[in-house]
């Protein structure tokens, strides 16, 4: 593949219906730039963008994209707005705790834009819709943070020869690059193979600087209104790299794998990326207590001994009382296995009981037969036993 072809790329949307006097005086910014005119401003007039996830990278994504004329914008999330979130996820406000996402950014599109059409997909994104959700749409937006949805989409534009913009963040870098199947690289030449499960700590275990979402997101929006308009040299064949406490951006040159098999059909992605792994699940099985449940046996004065595996900055926020830390990379390691009593029985847990059930899976491996670990983690013990204690 050649620099040309990634560098020129045509405009994605043919421009739409001659602007109206409203429209005019509302983009007349945008007119006024001889790349964009008015020819550029119908095609943003007649894209159809979807949207995937209504959170940190879709709120200034969807804000962005309204404000700057996208006809119709679709949002999938099936997630509704929990106090953690307002940290980042600026399209939300207080008023919207425990309102759906997509709705809550629907009306928030609207106060922005009301030219703007939104068409709300309340539902888990997965392979047996994604074909069906993307074919509506010119261009996708892929801010998730998991790995199974992003190999998802990666998947799924590439069966229906789409582009699409993706972003990521963590903590204080954020990455965005446009992938193209048959045109530059996509996802799978970015990662080929999924990292190991539990390797790379989510938004939710890691955290993130909440004003990184507003310089990447904005670079994602950015790359789609390119895309449409076919103004400037996209990133398709680079990846951005942020780093906001160096606050330094570079870029790194990607190119298509030939070697690579061609993407023929959606699969299972949570199997895929082995987001429960076998050994998690045969270990929880049969080795799962309710929060509840622990609580009882606190009460009752059994001499267990009450684990939390999740990492000190976590641990600072909320915990069960009593418990001591050792975190999951020592257990996996079993650096901390001589730490452990034989004679006792423990019980592990995290912030919602995934990275617990990895952790069993070791200690039942190591001799703890019965070891058990709390379904759900803290957020539980908050549900069931403590609702006074912090969610995060």
């Amino acid at each position: 593949m050649t620099a040309s072809v990634v560098d020129a790329l045509p405009p994605l949307v043919e421009p739409g219906p001659e602007l109206t006097r409203s429209e005019v005086q509302r983009y007349s910014r945008h007119l006024i730039i001889p790349e964009v005119g008015v020819p550029g401003q119908r095609r943003l007039k007649n894209a159809r963008v979807l949207v995937i996830g209504a959170g940190g990278l879709g709120s200034p994504a969807l804000l962005y994209l309204a404000a700057a004329g996208v006809g119709t914008l679709g949002i999938i999330d099936d997630d509704v707005v929990d106090e953690s979130n307002l940290q980042r996820q600026v399209i939300h406000g207080q008023a919207d705790l425990g309102r759906s996402k997509a709705q809550s950014a629907a009306e928030s599109v609207a106060q922005v834009n009301p030219l703007v059409r939104t068409v709300l997909h309340e539902q888990h994104l997965d392979s047996g819709n994604a074909l069906d959700l993307f074919a509506d749409y010119d261009l996708v937006l892929d801010g998730t943070d998991n790995f199974a949805t992003r190999y998802l989409v990666n998947d799924a534009c590439a069966l229906l020869g789409k582009p699409y913009v993706w972003g990521s963040i963590f903590r204080f870098e954020g990455q965005v690059s446009v992938f193209w199947s048959g045109h530059g690289p996509t996802y799978r030449d970015l990662y080929p193979v999924p990292p190991p499960p539990g390797s790379v700590p989510s938004c939710a275990e890691g955290g993130v600087l909440g004003v990184l979402c507003a310089a990447v997101g904005s670079v994602m929006s950015t790359e789609a209104i390119k895309l449409i308009t076919g103004i400037g040299r996209s990133l398709l064949g680079r990846l951005l790299v942020y780093d906001a406490l160096e606050m330094r951006y570079r870029t790194v040159a990607l190119r298509p794998d030939p070697t690579a098999a061609p993407v023929t059909e959606l699969v299972d992605y949570q199997a895929f990326c082995g987001v429960s792994t076998p050994a998690a699940a045969a270990a929880a099985a049969g080795h799962t207590i309710t929060a509840s449940e622990l609580r009882q046996r606190l009460s009752d004065g059994d001499d267990v001994l009450v684990v939390d595996v999740r990492e000190p900055a976590e641990r600072a926020i909320v915990a069960i009382p009593g418990s001591v830390l050792i975190p999951k990379d020592r257990i996996l390691s079993g650096e901390a296995l001589a730490e452990l009593p034989q004679d006792r029985p423990i019980v592990l847990y995290c912030k919602s009981g995934g990275r617990s059930a990895e952790c069993l899976a070791a200690l039942h491996g190591a001799g703890f037969a019965d070891a058990v670990h709390v379904g759900g983690g803290v957020l539980a013990w908050i549900d069931q036993v403590d609702p006074s204690l912090p969610r995060y």
